[in-house]
């Protein structure tokens, strides 16, 4: 005779007997705590059910989880990593384990975790963009777009995937915003040579800079020395990169230099980047320079990034007599190696201005020049750039330029 079970005889078994639909509605109840943001309480509670079930995956995962999000990431990785030497084939546990290091600021970590869960997920969008992620934020470039390009070819939400590509054009234009794959310090020196048609004397300059890498930006420190018509000055600055609100960006500078000379007694510089759209990225800049008498640029500036490409356009006013300076620059740069050490680059500049001669007419000058560039990553550590540049004006002095720069990091 078959004998029905009372509700009293459920309650009596023992909790390693209990139906696993049971735990899994007791989960579910501990989970919208966590979710809903009593945190405190949803780990008391997995800890509950961690005595009742030891070594219990989902439990550890989802206790994991929550410590995480609670930011106590010792005790989430703790947990996290009971699970993966347990189960190693469990996609949801290397997932969490690869949020635990992308939020504690260990991309390269997150990184190797996300790389786990692709392996056993591999028609997984999520899984790409959380590893182009954590790539990215290690200043890898071309490896984190591919992941982004897989997320899309695997139908990840094509508003996403723009954003994500759109998040690298910072990186790829002004490398000065990334963490320097994973380095904190860097450190140039860099020289060039201008020879001037006619009887002009040549002009050479220098600079070395040191710059430390943040969490947020970067901040540079920049010695220049400039030769020019028999004068030598020696000016410093510091130069800075900081990240601001979503997509955007800022470039603060400050130099000091000689009371009298060539370079100027004071300049700064402020201009801020916001990525737009899809690839675009606008910016404003105003630069101030005092020698004598003081100074004012207005720009305005518009790049666009496709691919292993990235264009700029921008327009560059002076106030002044008449309808003062007007300059327009164009520049064109190749990632050849999809990263942001190593490019081609092509830019052309032309401009009209306006001043007062010494008999106080009007005068106009009109010039254009166009340079190259080619700065490549021989080591891991060190890279060079080369340039050379023509310019030509009305003044009757045409100028060939040349310059070299040496880098390393560390």
């Amino acid at each position: 005779m078959l004998a029905l079970s009372t509700p009293g005889a459920l309650l009596a078994q023992s909790p390693a007997d209990a139906p696993a639909d049971s735990l899994e509605a007791r989960m579910q109840q501990v989970r919208t705590l966590a979710t809903d943001g009593q945190r405190s309480e949803a780990i008391t509670q997995y800890t509950a059910l961690l005595a009742e079930h030891p070594g219990n995956s989902d439990l550890l995962l989802a206790r994991g989880r929550t410590y995480a999000w609670d930011g106590q990431y010792a005790a989430a990785e703790a947990d996290l990593q009971q699970v993966v030497q347990k189960s190693p084939t469990y996609a949801d546990a290397w997932s969490a384990l690869g949020d635990l290091y992308r939020w504690s600021d260990r991309p390269q970590q997150a990184a190797d975790a996300y790389a786990q869960w692709v392996a056993l997920a591999p028609d997984s969008a999520a899984a790409h963009i959380a590893r182009g992620r954590a790539l990215r934020d290690q200043g890898q470039i071309a490896a984190a777009r591919a992941d982004f390009d897989a997320a899309e070819a695997l139908g990840a939400d094509p508003a996403e995937i723009l954003s994500l590509r759109d998040s690298l054009l910072p990186r790829m234009a002004n490398p000065d915003v990334a963490a320097a794959d994973g380095y904190r310090w860097s450190a140039s020196a860099g020289w060039s040579h201008t020879r001037f048609s006619g009887n002009r004397q040549s002009w050479n300059d220098a600079d070395l800079s040191l710059r430390r890498y943040f969490k947020r930006g970067s901040l540079g420190l920049e010695m220049l020395r400039a030769d020019h018509f028999n004068t030598s000055d020696i000016a410093w600055a510091l130069d800075g990169y900081t990240p601001l609100w979503s997509r955007a960006y800022a470039n603060l500078r400050y130099q000091h230099g000689p009371s009298s000379g060539v370079l100027p007694r004071q300049s700064w510089r402020v201009e801020v980047f916001q990525g737009v759209g899809s690839g675009w990225e606008l910016s404003a800049s105003v630069d101030h320079l005092r020698f004598s008498g003081d100074t004012e640029f207005y720009g305005i500036g518009v790049g666009r990034y496709s691919g292993n490409w990235y264009g700029r356009y921008k327009l560059q006013h002076v106030p002044g007599v008449g309808s003062g300076s007007w300059s327009h620059r164009v520049l064109l740069r190749n990632y050849y190696r999809g990263d942001a050490d190593n490019y081609l680059e092509v830019s052309v500049s032309s401009g009209r201005s306006t001043d007062v001669d010494r008999f106080g007419s009007l005068v106009r000058d009109n010039n254009a020049s166009l340079g190259v560039a080619w700065r490549h990553q021989f080591a891991p550590n060190w890279g060079f750039k080369l340039g050379a540049g023509y310019a030509d004006d009305d003044g009757g002095f045409d100028e060939q330029r040349v310059s070299a720069s040496i880098y390393t990091r560390w």
